[in-house]
């Protein structure tokens, strides 16, 4: 099978890079042909503002290239992973012109909402699900708190809503779980047109013995994250146990300060991934205290893949995945009182902490493995050749 994967790079890479790239090789393993069209958001400052712009809601170079790729070679599909900011939808039309079928990978809310999150002054926001033309989203500069920004998500987003792009031009799209699927047939999107396939762990270094005695935090350092409900929960602790957060974002400085005030909280920054996966397997349990409707959770399967529990907020996608007091526990989200509760339940069942590290591993074996998802891959792509 000949696949032409379409990605548009993030100036900082997270889980999306990841996913598309494990994909991808996942693919090239079993003999299929992957080309790559990519782009980088490192070019948004080399051409300006207005190109940028332009180029959002509509990208001739992008649409001439994808035309060129596919009028060199017979490829049977194209999968498009990320087109936000530099290629565009045009890439869509491109490939329907050359009569080959697209696939749309929905790793984020980009299509519903300006800033991709369904997330605004700390709380779920829907206000523009419905809205043809997404006034609340301009109004509060959704997109990185930028009117001209915001407009331009917006302008793309109507244009293409305008031109029925998402239910003409699209053969297939693919969400990561049944909640997140639910939210795009909320907002419109035909539901005959999504199905669901999780994201995979190509690791396998095996179950970590969960012996180092402490919560785990490891992700982005924002609001939307829930950092600050994370914080609150263990600067009133009154029973010790040490929390090591790594990464890193615009609330590092939070972090670094929560650090040096409470000597049960440890900021690691940035870390290889190598030692990432070594701190999960070692901790006792691994915190997810998101407060948007995460699309997925790819470190709730990394830590299920060393056989640790994650204690998550019951919200999106996240709530999906972790089943509650089988491979974890769920709490109210933004609630660092019961994050507390929870907390010292763990510690106060080993044996139950024990059991759940065994199921947490079986979950992962059963679900998240490249077997698995290798073939609900080829089955998706065989719905959409002819």
């Amino acid at each position: 099978m000949r696949i032409l994967s379409i990605h548009n790079r993030y100036q900082i890479r997270g889980g999306e890079d990841e996913s598309r790239e494990a994909e991808e090789q996942l693919l090239r393993d079993r003999g299929h042909h992957v080309e790559v069209y990519e782009e980088d958001n490192d070019r948004v400052s080399q051409l300006g503002h207005l190109k940028v712009a332009m180029r959002t809601v509509w990208s001739v170079e992008s649409y001439n290239k994808v035309r060129n790729i596919l009028r060199q070679s017979n490829y049977d599909l194209i999968h498009v992973q990320n087109f936000f900011p530099l290629i565009s939808p045009s890439v869509y039309y491109a490939a329907q012109a050359e009569g080959v079928p697209v696939i749309q990978s929905l790793r984020n809310y980009r299509l519903l909402c300006a800033n991709g999150f369904l997330f605004r002054e700390g709380k779920v926001c829907e206000d523009c699900l419905n809205h043809k033309i997404p006034v609340p989203g301009i109004i509060h500069r959704c997109y990185r708190d930028s009117l001209p920004g915001t407009m331009t998500v917006s302008a793309m987003q109507t244009v293409h809503r305008a031109l029925e792009t998402w239910t003409k031009q699209v053969n297939l799209f693919i969400t990561l779980t049944e909640f997140s699927r639910n939210k795009f047939i909320q907002a419109g999107f035909p539901a005959d047109k999504i199905v669901v396939k999780p994201n995979f762990i190509s690791h396998n270094s095996g179950i970590g013995k969960g012996s180092g005695g402490y919560g785990f935090y490891v992700g982005r350092i924002s609001p939307e994250k829930g950092i600050e409900t994370l914080l609150s929960a263990w600067k009133l602790l009154d029973f010790p146990i040490p929390l090591k957060i790594v990464g890193d974002g615009p609330l590092s400085d939070q972090v670094q300060q929560a650090a040096a005030e409470y000597p049960n909280i440890e900021w690691l920054g940035r870390q290889p991934l190598k030692t990432v996966y070594q701190l999960i397997g070692e901790a006792k349990f691994l915190i997810f205290p998101s407060l948007w409707y995460e699309t997925f959770g790819r470190v709730a399967i990394e830590a299920f893949a060393k056989g640790t529990p994650v204690i998550a907020a019951n919200i999106g996608a996240i709530a999906e995945l972790v089943k509650n007091q089988k491979t974890g526990l769920l709490f109210n989200p933004g609630d660092s009182q019961d994050l507390i509760t929870k907390v010292k339940w763990m510690l106060e069942h080993p044996q139950q902490l024990q059991q759940m590290r065994i199921q947490a591993r079986s979950e992962f074996e059963s679900q998240y493995t490249p077997e698995q998802n290798y073939q609900q891959l080829i089955n998706i792509y065989q719905k959409v050749i002819p």
